[in-house]
């Protein structure tokens, strides 16, 4: 879910029934077995972030019970453990709706974390202008004010969280999900583009040595939010099974927008999305605010993996946490056959992205410097690390434009001011 969202001019989806004429002579696979592979491979990628969402609630769980340093250590891990199956996902987002339609539930960013729990007003503030609640505290407060409305939030479950999501329809208030989540383990990172995450004391969950009050209360958010996230991820697997939604459109409707669909999810993803208002934006505002992981300093593990699921979509081949293979017929066959050269470019550019994501990772990792800092002002080394990210994303994009034109396609590509209108950014 993202604030500001734009989309890039340009005509809808244009298919036609000649898309693949003459593609057999080139013994490229049947479209409908690429769609069902993708089906196949969509269906994976999601029990598998349930399984490691399973993880994380069992952390949880173990952390809420016996609330210590290494019970809340054990459950940051499980956090960060529970994001590369989820972020491999998101290449499904944008060409199908019902994705899009459920994401905001489970990684919607970012967020007024004052709608949930204390904050540090000196860095936080007290109101905002846009956004009246802002501060709400549900954690702190069992009757809340809705508009002309108290409601009773005596009692912290799905259904309240589920009733706080996008309240006010500001894309801000963000109640459930990984990054509530996120924010409930880590806390605040008050650390600007400075070393270190998030530093939420494990006494916070601890009713008989409480810290900042309302133990209770923020163990059960805890607890409802990580639930949720459970079910939520479930309904995006639903749609992937034998009479899924999203399955059952793909193989009964027309194959070419099927087709045109990956290709709208892939190049989405890689331009708007990431390249854009996930990376480019903080980089040029230098605000750690605009990182994805912001409290647990994990971003570049999300926009790694991000970037790993494109891959595995386009080529058609996904390796389970099990280890099995999920493989068969796929988009980079079909465009292999259909222009050999543009096939290759594709190739080369995705190729390029993951060397410029792998180092982002690995200066991460070492310890060296994290995602935060990277962007920080006055850091030439770390913002041209990203900055590289953006431009092999950029050119990842447009290598999947050539491939839509050489199907015989047209699609719209998610845009972003920051690419596309840098002028307008902070206006």
């Amino acid at each position: 879910m993202t604030k500001g969202r734009k989309i890039l001019a340009g005509s809808a989806v244009i298919l036609g029934l000649s898309a693949f004429a003459g593609v057999a002579e080139a013994k490229a696979p049947d479209a409908k077995a690429v769609l069902t592979n993708y089906s196949d491979i969509a269906e994976a990628m999601y029990a598998d972030a349930i399984t490691t969402a399973g993880d994380l609630q069992k952390a949880v769980d173990k952390l809420i019970a016996d609330p210590t340093d290494a019970n809340l250590k054990a459950a940051r891990k499980a956090w960060i453990d529970s994001r590369p199956a989820y972020m491999r996902t998101e290449g499904f987002r944008f060409g199908n709706p019902e994705v899009d339609d459920l994401e905001g539930l489970v990684n919607a960013w970012p967020l007024d974390e004052g709608l949930i729990d204390y904050v540090d007003k000196a860095s936080y503030g007290e109101s905002s202008d846009s956004n009246p609640f802002y501060t709400l505290n549900v954690i702190a407060n069992k009757e809340i004010q809705i508009g002309a409305d108290k409601v009773d939030a005596s009692v912290i479950d799905k259904k309240l969280l589920q009733s706080l999501q996008e309240v006010g329809e500001n894309e801000a208030n963000v109640a459930i999900g990984y990054h509530a989540i996120e924010f409930l383990l880590w806390g605040q990172d008050l650390n600007g583009t400075g070393p270190g995450a998030g530093n939420r004391p494990a006494t916070d969950y601890d009713t008989k040595n409480c810290s900042n009050g309302n133990c209770d209360r923020r163990g059960a958010y805890l607890k409802a939010a990580t639930d949720l996230l459970i079910e939520d991820l479930g309904q995006m697997h639903a749609i992937w099974t034998k009479d899924g939604a999203a399955r059952q459109r793909l193989l009964t409707g027309d194959a070419n927008a099927g087709i045109a669909g990956i290709l709208t999810g892939l190049g989405s993803l890689s331009y708007g999305e990431l390249a854009g208002e996930r990376t480019k934006l903080g980089l040029m505002l230098h605000d750690p605010e605009e990182e994805h992981d912001c409290f647990s300093d994990n971003t570049h593990n999300s926009h790694y993996y991000d970037q790993v699921g494109m891959v595995d979509i386009y080529k058609g081949t996904y390796k389970r946490l099990d280890g099995t293979v999920v493989k068969g017929a796929s988009v980079k066959d079909l465009v292999a056959a259909k222009d050999k050269k543009v096939g290759k470019r594709v190739v080369a550019a995705l190729a390029d992205t993951s060397k410029a994501m792998q180092v982002m990772k690995d200066t991460a990792d070492s310890g060296k410097e994290s995602y935060d800092q990277m962007i920080g002002a006055d850091n030439a080394a770390g913002n041209k690390i990203i900055e590289n990210v953006v431009t092999t994303l950029v050119a990842q994009a447009h290598a999947v434009e050539a491939a839509v034109a050489a199907l015989g396609l047209k699609i719209t590509v998610e845009g972003s001011d920051s690419l596309d209108n840098p002028s307008a950014v902070g206006q």
